[in-house]
């Protein structure tokens, strides 16, 4: 018995001596590096691997990867030709085929399926993604009922800091994802909670409520997340995209939040926003509740019509040209120059303007990406409410 006993301490001491010297081997490579001049470098160790390639945001539009070079330790490098501007940046690598994330990296994203890597440059922008000494608001995964869509479904909201600790009421923002993104998406992909905070703490944006749902009709939950934790594998769910059922069941969501928060329940303190098919939400949510919505936020929406077989889509002018016959605060749309739904989103506007219904434009550089929903996400805290 004391000869068993002893064996399983010597090698419950020689696990827990080999899993610390794993973590400290672990940092033995500095990647990504930020240097001085604010060009990055990267580094892999991978002795046995033929070709690494490293995929970013933060090449050219044109150019989208770049050969790491092998050096005689077995690590793989890269450094960028030039210096990054303040921002944060996703990237992961390919070796011998096989799409991986840095290894040295810690902070990583899933977006839909794809995992990358991220780093942040400091700056302007790039501070306003990270955490800062400021207070700071909390975030909760909250489980919700929605009769009309037959499920209990998972919601991202975040409060602000000092909502527990008082009895004041806040606006609310219902923030909506882009296709193939769930109720994880903003927070992780968008910096969500660190864009909040910091404004808030700036005092350049309101304290509010915020409300992330997952705005896919088929979907309880992120991948792994819910009921269906066999199937996790995220994909485009094409079929359910566009039914009209989310726009139907908004309401349930709202009446919920209503009476389990401490919201202030008229428009003029509601404000909905998306990205790509969360900005066609937006747009179709809030002209079927025309009396529910001051602000409006049109980020790289969809904007055109789905088809002819979802009757809750076909009469869009009309309800918005009744929206605005009470019209709300601030109807604002924003797009990318090379985004794939530009003209779209041009043909959007020559309605709005053949009607004389006023809206505010926001166009930039760059297309349908997360550094533009960033800062589309940015401008538009800082007017509303």
């Amino acid at each position: 018995m004391k000869n068993t006993i002893s064996s399983l301490l010597f090698f419950a001491i020689g696990f827990s001596i080999s899993a610390q010297q794993s973590i400290w081997s672990s940092q033995r490579i500095n990647s990504p590096q930020i240097n001085t001049d604010k060009t990055v470098s990267f580094r892999l160790y991978a002795p046995f691997a033929k070709t690494v390639e490293i995929h970013g945001d933060f090449f050219s539009f044109n150019k989208k990867k770049e050969n790491l070079i092998l050096s005689s330790n077995g690590i793989w490098e890269f450094t960028t030709a030039t210096p990054l501007e303040s921002e944060l940046y996703f990237y992961n690598y390919t070796v011998d085929g096989v799409h991986i994330t840095d290894p040295e990296n810690i902070n990583q994203v899933r977006d839909i399926s794809s995992f990358f890597s991220y780093f942040i440059v400091d700056g302007a922008i790039g501070n306003r993604y990270k955490v800062q000494k400021v207070k700071h608001g909390n975030v909760a995964k909250v489980w919700y009922n929605s009769p009309s869509l037959g499920a209990e479904r998972r919601l991202t909201i975040y409060t602000p800091p000092g909502y527990e600790q008082s009895k004041q009421k806040y606006p609310v923002l219902y923030l909506l994802h882009g296709a193939g993104g769930d109720e994880d998406a903003w927070e992780s992909l968008g910096r969500s909670t660190q864009i909040l905070d910091n404004l808030i703490a700036e005092g350049k944006a309101k304290p509010m409520i915020v409300v992330m749902p997952n705005g896919n009709s088929s979907k309880q939950a992120a991948p792994g997340k819910g009921y269906e934790t066999t199937k996790i594998n995220p994909t485009l769910d094409v079929q359910n995209m566009s039914n009209g059922k989310i726009e139907k069941a908004f309401p349930e969501l709202v009446h919920f939040i209503d009476h389990n928060y401490r919201s202030i329940p008229k428009k003029s303190h509601r404000a909905i926003a998306g990205l790509s098919m969360g900005g066609f939400q937006s747009i179709h949510i809030s002209a079927l509740y025309p009396n529910v919505y001051d602000y409006v936020g049109a980020f790289s929406a969809a904007v055109a019509s789905p088809g002819k077989d979802v009757p809750l889509y076909q009469d869009l002018h009309q309800q918005v040209i009744h929206q605005f016959s009470t019209p709300p605060k601030l109807y604002a749309i924003y797009i990318g120059k090379d985004d794939f739904l530009y003209q779209d989103n041009v043909e959007y506007r020559k309605f709005l303007n053949i009607n004389h219904i006023k809206y505010s434009y926001t166009e930039t550089s760059g297309g349908h990406t997360w550094k533009n929903w960033r800062l589309y996400l940015s401008d538009f805290l800082q007017k509303i409410f």
